[in-house]
This record gives structure tokens, C-alpha cells and sequence, in this order.
């Protein structure tokens, strides 16, 4: 049976399933997001083709019609994580900035929105990964990929090959230690860190300017860029 976590994942992503005479017809995201759900609140075991398609109220010959097996589904699970949390780093790490105090902000862009990163799906493909080597592999590449589009990032402000690579290393392996050590900070409380973060990660002083409206925000659709909610 579904879990009560599963539900109140399924109620949050609200799909729109499409009713045919008496049958529900899901989709391929309606699979993935269940799936991603169930990986996150019970781990991989639980990722099984008849317990998704229980918590979706359909038969799991629908699995089969967007996956081969259950396999794949994994596969699939794997791509998404790639897709969402390593490409949303490696993005934010090469956006243009005028500053280096910028660019690094341009990354803090993931750790304040989850809807940008998703720490919860990190954790779970990490646990997943301490049983398989192919997707302990696969982490280890995100993470180099993760820390050298970081350590790129500060050679473009003239950083040594060496202090960017160790700079990148230490903003990226503190905020992953960060989730994991799950502190239960609230952003008001990280934030107000915002400034001697800035000179740990940089060695530059941030200016008023670089602050303002840092905080809770949203991502306009357009151009990516921050909206305080002071400015709306």
C-alpha cells in the first residue's frame, strides 16, 4: 500500500490525471514524479513497478507502456537527478557575473531554493549509492562535475589553479555537509551569515550593493534572475 508520505508528496506535484470511461490515464511524469516521491521518502527498494502503480490507482501494465522494466525506471530516475541538481550547479557556476561576489551568489541560487536544487533528492542518491557501485559512480562523477564548473567559475576571476580548485571544493563539500548534517537552521538565520560567507568563499568583501534583496526570492521565468519579496 501507499504510503501516507507518498500521498502527501502526490497531493504536493498535483497531477492532473485524465479519466477514460471508468480508467485513470497517467502519463510518463506521472510515473517519474511518484517514483521520485517514493525514492525520496522510503529509498530505492521501495521504487517497485506494483506499489507505484497502487499509489497511482492504475494497472501496471500503464508502466510499460513508457518503461522497459523497472531497470529502467532507475535509469531514468538517475538522468533526472543529473538533469535537476548537478546541471542546476554546473549552470549557475558559468552564468556571467560582473563579480566574483556575484558568480558565487549565482550558486547560492541552489541552496536557497529547492525547486532549483533538491537537497532531499541528493540524499536519496546518495543513500542508493552505499549499495551499488554504479551509482556510487555515477556521484562521484556529479561531484567532480559539480566542483570543477565551480572551480572554473573562480579561474575567470583570476583565481590560482590551486586556490580555485580548493575554494570550489570548500563552498561545494560544506553545503553538501550541510544537508547532511541537517542542521534546522531557517534561511532568515542562514542568511544572516550571507555576508561572512561571501568573504570565507572569496576572500572579498561583499558590498551593500552585492546584499541587497538576497533573500527570500523567486525565479522570473525570463531571465532567471532574483525577485526579493521587498521589491514586489
Amino acid at each position: 500500500m501507499a504510503s501516507h508520505v507518498i500521498e502527501a508528496a502526490m497531493d504536493i506535484e498535483a497531477p492532473e490525471f485524465r479519466r477514460i470511461g471508468n480508467n485513470t490515464k497517467v502519463t510518463r511524469e506521472d510515473w517519474m514524479r511518484i517514483a521520485v516521491a517514493t525514492l525520496m521518502a522510503q529509498g530505492v527498494d521501495a521504487v517497485r513497478v506494483m506499489p507505484l502503480s497502487e499509489a497511482l490507482g492504475v494497472s501496471r501494465s500503464s508502466f510499460y507502456w513508457y518503461f522497459k522494466d523497472r531497470d529502467d525506471l532507475l535509469d531514468q530516475l538517475l538522468i533526472h537527478w543529473r538533469e535537476t541538481n548537478t546541471r542546476a550547479i554546473v549552470d549557475r557556476a558559468g552564468r556571467e557575473a560582473p563579480t566574483i561576489i556575484q558568480a558565487v551568489l549565482n550558486v547560492f541560487e541552489c541552496w536557497i531554493d529547492e525547486d532549483t536544487f533538491n537537497p532531499a533528492l541528493d540524499a536519496a542518491i546518495r543513500s542508493w549509492s552505499r549499495n551499488s557501485a554504479r551509482v556510487r559512480k555515477d556521484v562521484d562523477q556529479a561531484d567532480a562535475d559539480r566542483v570543477l564548473a565551480i572551480r572554473d567559475m573562480y579561474l575567470r576571476f583570476s583565481y590560482s589553479e590551486e586556490d580555485a580548485f580548493i575554494r570550489a571544493r570548500v563552498l561545494y563539500y560544506m553545503q553538501i555537509g550541510y544537508y547532511a548534517m541537517d542542521l534546522g537552521e531557517t534561511l532568515d538565520q542562514r542568511l544572516s551569515h550571507l555576508s561572512a560567507y561571501l568573504r570565507s568563499f572569496t576572500g572579498v568583501e561583499p558590498s551593500t550593493e552585492d546584499l541587497r534583496g538576497f533573500g527570500p526570492r523567486r525565479i522570473t521565468a525570463s531571465t532567471g534572475s532574483w525577485t526579493s519579496q521587498s521589491d514586489r
